[in-house]
This record gives structure tokens, C-alpha cells and sequence, in this order.
């Protein structure tokens, strides 16, 4: 069945209406359509769709690109890639245009679904609207996540020409009420309204069930109140927190928020991971962290097997001796890859020729082994692409090969969880932590069909199945980076905000082996806002730089600080 099915009737709904992607089309009225038959659920579908699964240019350049392995869970820079694992840690404004183009871009459609239903709309619908703010918040969420202060108050006002950027704080807190007032809205409402009042399929997260919205809203509250727990000025976050806690929570499988993949829609309407792995000759596939392996192996974690495949191995894997390295940096850097095949736990054979160059050995289809992250152009060489594991086929998958597709996550019940679980080891929460984090593992372990046998298993041996009082918030966001596996931006987050896993929020150290990019090799903190920023609203733009600080990507966002 395609999913999308009524894609083709948003497109054509929607020609009716006047937004692009420029500051002052979006400023237009997004509602004034001449299309009284056209009902208020055509246009959920696409507000989900290309912001939780947008066309292959940003799903390129700012998923893989950026917040995947900022995340720290993909990376580039082998043998057979095309681009260094320094890309997106050197500027390069094309790249980051995509990004900033996509998010600020994506404002006309939440706009036009918010006016579309809001008081005095066309299609004026106080439940369809609670979800229209909903979306607005996961928005605004990864917008200002991403680039910091960002039009905000303004964007969508008719009055407003060149909308201001406003604060993160302000942003943060009117997310937060935005969710509170569609929790209202929504009450114990269960549908839209009857026939084409019902949301219905045309919801591609709950099918129209209004309840589990309110679900959603109340988890997305808990998390933007944790994350803007002890800011500067933010005391409002407290309070969103004891909220959200005494409110019902995403907290069954049936609760998970998934936008489902279509297996016929064109990469140029919405794309996977697929549409890039496959379309550019090779050159474009990318492996898994060495640090995502290794957290998985190195604690029995079943979905090991579910995240990735093994190296593809085999005999003679030379690593070359170019002309550009003597004799002590050949043999640093090969020992550097080499090292992760150890820490990996691989068994393999090194044998020497006779001109110095190591021809390796090892068992084909075998061993989990990750690939350091952020190497620089020159460790290209020496990091061979049949050494390290890539994503599992589940991720990567083709589209219009009728098999399934990993989905988008949006936002899980294990997130509900483990977010519970860090808010009462922060001390703005109470009960009993350890059995929340388990619970939240256990549902992370089941969205990727792990077996319950299995799960028991994790959860009886495993040295990071438990909090003892130690490094409990460490265990809780490294699981919450675990289970944001293929959605880089909230993984990314996690480790802004939390600071683990360490590796990767400490940044790097070696020149010789990895690329610093613009950041003198520390952990990328922000994206650094698009040229059209500049050249279209580049007034209000140098207020949000004054205010936030430098125009860079190790310029700390307001909740990191």
C-alpha cells in the first residue's frame, strides 16, 4: 500500500497556495486558497513528510552530511568515498545552504496548516489545529537546535516583511507553551470530526488518534523542558518538567511516532537513506562509528545486528604506502586502523611485504568493526572500506523493491522513558529511576524487532542495564544516543547537552590523524546559518550574531551553556 497516497492531491491542493521558500513569500497569506472542497487533512500529510523526511538534497546535506555524524553514528573519509570525514566540520557554504534552505524553508508549510485550521481558517478545526501546533513544536525544536536564535515570533506574520530572529529562550519557552495549549485543545477529544473532519490516514503518525497527540505533546514538553533545565533564564523549564511528569507519556509500542517510509514516492518529494546510498555510484555510501560498535558490542547490546552489518573482510585488503608519507607516519596511521580492528575485537593476519606495505587478512562477513570518526583526507588511504561495518540493510534499503524501510523517528516511547529516568536523576523528578531506564531500554530494543529473549537477557548481564548511583546520567544519554540511531539531529543533541559519549563531545587531538575542520577540532555545537540569511534578512540577522555570538560552529547554543 503507498503510504503517500494523498501526496499527489496535497500537491495539487497546494498550488493553490502562495509560499516559498523566501522570507517575504512566506510572508504571505499561506491560507488564501479557492478550493472549498479541499479538506484540512491534505495538508498534515506534507507538514509531516518533508519535515521529518524532506527531498535527497537536504536529506543529503544535512542529515548525512551534518547531524549524522555530528551525531557521531555514520561516517565518510574511506577508502572508496568520495569526501574526507572532515566534510562538515570544514565549512562549505553549498552544504550548509541546504540545511538552513530546507528548516527555514519548511516555515510555509506549518504556517499554511496552522492558518489553514486556526481561528477564522478556511478550515477552521481547534483539533486539527492542537496537532498543526504540535508539529510546529517539533519544528522549532530542530530549528533553533541546529542554528540557535532563528525567526521565530514573526515568521508567518502578514505585517512582517523581514521577521526578527528571536532568542533561543524565547523560542524554547513558546514551544513549550505552544504544547501546553494543544494538550488543552485536544482534552479527551479522540477524532478531528467525522468523514473529511477525521484526520485519518492522512496522518501518517497516529492515523488521527488524538490521544496519543496529547502523548506526544506532553513527552515533546518533557524533553524541551530537560534540555533547557539549568540555562541561562530559564525558569520556566522546571515547571515543564513537573507538568509533563504528572501528565500521561508516550508508554506502549502503540505510542511510538514513526513516519513510515513509502516504497514508490520519488526521492525528489521525500526521501530515505536508500536514495543516497544508491545514487551515487559508490562513492556516497558511508560506514558505522567506532564509537556506535563499540558501545554495542563492547555491552552485549542486541541490536548490534539490527544497527549494522559486518566488515565485508576478505584477503589481500592492501594498505597502500603513499609517496606523501615516510616511514614513521605510515606506520602511525596504519596502526591507528589497525588499533580498531583490535578494539573491535577482529582477528586478522598482517602480513609485510618485502616494501614495507601491510596486506591484511580477515574472515569475510565477520566482525562488527566501527570506523574512527573524523579522520582527515589523508587517512582515506589507510582506511579500507572492506575493514569496517556499514549500515544494516534495513536502513539503506532501495525503494521500489517492496521491501521494508527503516522508518523516521520522531519520537519513541523509549525516549519517554529514559527522559523520566534523567529528570529524576537530576533531581526535578521522582520514583524509581532504574526501573524507568529499563523500561525505556526495552522499548528501544523492541522498535527494532529485537527479540524479548534476547532483551531479558541485556537486561539480566549487561553492565549498562542497570543505574547504581555511579554514572547514571551518562548511561541515560548514551542510551538516548543508542536509541536516536538513524535520527542524527536528536543524537546530536544528547551529546550537546549531556556530554556523552564523552568521545565525542571532547573533541579531537591529532592533526596527523584527524581533520579539525574550522573548530580547532572541538565537538561542532551549532550549524553556521545559510547564505540567504544574509543576503535576504541580514539586519535582523546581525542582531541574533551580536546577541549569540559568533557565526561559527563552536559557538555555544543558550541550553549548552
Amino acid at each position: 500500500m503507498k503510504l503517500y497516497k494523498a501526496f499527489v492531491v496535497i500537491i495539487v491542493a497546494l498550488m493553490f497556495v502562495n509560499c516559498t521558500d523566501d522570507f517575504s513569500d512566506i510572508n504571505q497569506n499561506p491560507s488564501a486558497i479557492n478550493a472549498g472542497d479541499i479538506s484540512a487533512r491534505y495538508f498534515i500529510t506534507k507538514s509531516q513528510v518533508k519535515l521529518m523526511a524532506p527531498d535527497r538534497y537536504p536529506y543529503w546535506r544535512a542529515h548525512l552530511i551534518h547531524a549524522d555524524r555530528y551525531a557521531g553514528h555514520f561516517c565518510f573519509g574511506h577508502s572508496v568515498s568520495w569526501w574526507s570525514d572532515e566534510l562538515g566540520y570544514s565549512f562549505n557554504g553549498g552544504y550548509t545552504d541546504a540545511a538552513w534552505d530546507w528548516l527555514e524553508g519548511y516555515t510555509g508549510n506549518i504556517v499554511t496548516y496552522l492558518q489553514l485550521t486556526g481561528p477564522g481558517g478556511d478550515k477552521e478545526n481547534s483539533l486539527a489545529y492542537a496537532t498543526a501546533l504540535i508539529i510546529k513544536s517539533i519544528y522549532y525544536q530542530y530549528f533553533t537546535d541546529v542554528f540557535g536564535d532563528v525567526p521565530y515570533s514573526e515568521a508567518g506574520n502578514l505585517d512582517v516583511l523581514l521577521p526578527k530572529f528571536d532568542a533561543q529562550r524565547d523560542i524554547y519557552e513558546g514551544i513549550i507553551e505552544d504544547l501546553t495549549q494543544a494538550m488543552t485543545l485536544i482534552g479527551d477529544a479522540e477524532r478531528t470530526g467525522d468523514g473529511e473532519e477525521d484526520l485519518g490516514e492522512n496522518d501518517l503518525f497516529y492515523g488521527g488518534d488524538l490521544q496519543k497527540w496529547k502523548k506526544l505533546a506532553n513527552t515533546l514538553k518533557l524533553r524541551a523542558g530537560l534540555r533547557a533545565l539549568g540555562a541561562s533564564d530559564a525558569d520556566f523549564a522546571e515547571t515543564a518538567v513537573s507538568e509533563a511528569l504528572a501528565a500521561p507519556l508516550l508508554s506502549s509500542e502503540e505510542d511510538n511516532a514513526l513516519l513510515p517510509k513509502d516504497n514508490e514516492i520519488s526521492q525528489w518529494n521525500s526521501a530515505c537513506y536508500g536514495d543516497v546510498w544508491y545514487n551515487f555510484i559508490g562513492g556516497g555510501s558511508w560506514t558505522v562509528s567506532q564509537d556506535l560498535i563499540n558501545h554495542l558490542k563492547d555491552n552485549g547490546d542486541p541490536r548490534l545486528t539490527k544497527y549494522a552489518q559486518p566488515a565485508v573482510g576478505g584477503e589481500g585488503i592492501e594498505i597502500p604506502w603513499p609517496e606523501s608519507d615516510d616511514e614513521a607516519m605510515y606506520q602511525k596511521r596504519k596502526n591507528f586502523i589497525l588499533d580498531a580492528l583490535d578494539r573491535a575485537g577482529a582477528v586478522y593476519e598482517e602480513v609485510v611485504g618485502e616494501d614495507g606495505v601491510s596486506t591484511i587478512n580477515m574472515a569475510e562477513n565477520t566482525y562488527y568493526v566501527g570506523q574512527p570518526v573524523r579522520l582527515r583526507q589523508e587517512m582515506k588511504n589507510y582506511a579500507r572500506f572492506s575493514l569496517f561495518s556499514t549500515p544494516s540493510q534495513y536502513i539503506i534499503q532501495a525503494k521500489g523493491e517492496d521491501e521494508p524501510i527503516a522508518p523516521e523517528i520522531v519520537l519513541t516511547t523509549a525516549e519517554s522513558y529514559f527522559l523520566q529516568a534523567e529528570a529524576i536523576v537530576r533531581g526535578v523528578g521522582s520514583g524509581d529511576a532504574n526501573a524507568l531506564y529499563r523500561q525505556g531500554i526495552r522499548y528501544a530494543m523492541l522498535l527494532w524487532d529485537v527479540e524479548p529473549s534476547e532483551i531479558d537477557d541485556y537486561l539480566m548481564n549487561s553492565p549498562m542495564a542497570n543505574l547504581d548511583g555511579g554514572n547514571d546520567l551518562e548511561k541515560i544519554a548514551i542510551q538516548r544516543w543508542l536509541a536516536y540511531y538513524t535520527e542524527g539531529f536528536q543524537a546530536w543533541a544528547v551529546v550537546r547537552d549531556l556530554g556523552f559519549p564523552a568521545d565525542l563531545a571532547d573533541g579531537v587531538d591529532d592533526p596527523e590523524i584527524f581533520g579539525y575542520g574550522n573548530i580547532a577540532g572541538k565537538y561542532p555545537t551549532r550549524m553556521r546559518y545559510g547564505s540567504n540569511a544574509y543576503s535576504r534578512n541580514n539586519e535582523n540577522l546581525q542582531d541574533a550574531i551580536d546577541r549569540q555570538g559568533p557565526d561559527q560552529q563552536d559557538t555555544e547554543l543558550w541550553w549548552a551553556k
